[in-house]
């Protein structure tokens, strides 16, 4: 569900991202895609549990919990991306 909303919010900002930006501002808004599904992953913590409980699954350690969500949005990231490319591409190729 979480790949949805963000796919959503790639949308958005796909749309009302100004064309003037280029690709540095493509390029930002892929790092701010990015790091919101990284810090719902993080905040959310291991399928639902609270921080406490999934930090006892990795030991206790913070470095192996991160590195996990990492890996995890990582993965779950093309689709957002590929929307964002798409309506961005679209609205470029539009504009020339």
């Amino acid at each position: 569900m979480l790949v949805y909303a963000i796919s959503g919010l790639a949308l958005v900002l796909g749309l009302i991202l100004p064309l003037r930006w280029g690709v540095f501002g493509f390029l930002a808004a892929v790092a701010l895609l990015f790091l919101t599904q990284f810090c719902v992953n993080v905040g959310s913590g291991f399928e639902g549990t609270s921080w406490e409980e999934s930090l006892i699954l990795f030991e206790g350690s913070v470095v192996s919990y991160i590195g996990f969500n990492l890996q995890i949005t990582a993965r779950a990231f093309a689709l957002p991306l590929l929307v964002l490319a798409l309506v961005v591409v679209s609205r470029f190729s539009r504009s020339f």
